[in-house]
C-alpha cells in the first residue's frame, strides 16, 4: 500500500520534523509513505469570508494537482466521521483487499480545505471537533496510521 499525506505548509518546528522522522522511518516496514507539503498562502488576520474562500481555492490548486486519479482520498475536516483507533485500521485494511493501492490523506491549511478538495474526498475523516495545528495534526495522523498497521498486522502497540 501507498499513504501519501499531502498537507498545506512547512513544518518549522525540529520536534515536529523529529516525531514525523520517527513515524515515517516506522511506518517503512508496512507502506511505502510519502509526504507532499504545498505552499500556504498568506492570510490576513481579519479577513473577509471572500477573502478566505480565496486563500483556500488558491491552496485546492496546489493540493489537487498532487492527487492521482486513481488515488482513494481521505480528507481531514472536523465535520468529517470520527473513528477510533481499531476502525481506522479496519478502514485501511478494508481498502487495501478491497484492491486500492494508494490512499492519500489530505491536511488542510490554517483555514481549512476548499470545497473543491472536500468534494474530491471519498471519505472525510475528523479525529475531533477541536482544532490542532496542522503540523501537530501530521505527527497525530502518522502515529495513528502507524497504530492502524499494528493493528492489523496483531503486533503489540495498540492499547
Amino acid at each position: 500500500m501507498k499513504i501519501t499525506v499531502l498537507a498545506v505548509g512547512k513544518i518549522k518546528e525540529k520536534f515536529y520534523v523529529d516525531a514525523i522522522q520517527e513515524y515515517s522511518k516506522r511506518l517503512s516496514r508496512y507502506c511505502k509513505l510519502d509526504i507532499i507539503q504545498v505552499a500556504d498562502e498568506k492570510t490576513a488576520e481579519n479577513c473577509s469570508e471572500i477573502e478566505m474562500d480565496i486563500v483556500k481555492k488558491k491552496e485546492a490548486g496546489r493540493i489537487l494537482k498532487h492527487i492521482p486519479e486513481e488515488a482513494y482520498v481521505i480528507t481531514l475536516e472536523i465535520l468529517g466521521k470520527q473513528l477510533d483507533s481499531v476502525e481506522l485500521a479496519n478502514k485501511i485494511n478494508e481498502l487495501g483487499i478491497q484492491g486500492i493501492s494508494h490512499i492519500v490523506f489530505v491536511i488542510g491549511g490554517s483555514l481549512g480545505l476548499h470545497q473543491s478538495v472536500s468534494d474530491r474526498a471519498d471519505f472525510k475523516l475528523s479525529f475531533s471537533k477541536m482544532t490542532f495545528p496542522h503540523q501537530l495534526m501530521r505527527v497525530i495522523l502518522l502515529e495513528q496510521v502507524y497504530r492502524s498497521y499494528r493493528i492489523i498486522n496483531n503486533q503489540p502497540y495498540h492499547k
